[in-house]
């Protein structure tokens, strides 16, 4: 039972943050399109170890969707 654990395991992708690779360094809080894909479907920020987002990168995340919602680009609650 043990062995057949060992041997059927996956192996996982190690992530990576897809903002290093491309030198991203600035977040334009505009780009609605962007910020959608690290929110849920319930409009909620998606954490660092669903995106592999580098703590960094994570922070000037946080703060661009928070900038959309305030100038009400991003809504703060999906329906």
């Amino acid at each position: 039972e043990r062995r057949y654990k060992l041997q059927h395991r996956r192996f996982q992708r190690r992530k990576f943050c897809r903002f290093c690779a491309e030198k991203i360094e600035y977040f334009d809080y505009k780009d609605v399109r962007m910020l959608r894909g690290y929110l849920t479907e319930r409009g909620k920020i998606l954490p660092r170890r669903m995106t592999g987002v580098c703590s960094g990168h994570q922070k000037n995340l946080t703060e661009a969707i928070e900038r959309a919602r305030n100038i009400a680009l991003l809504s703060f609650v999906e329906k």
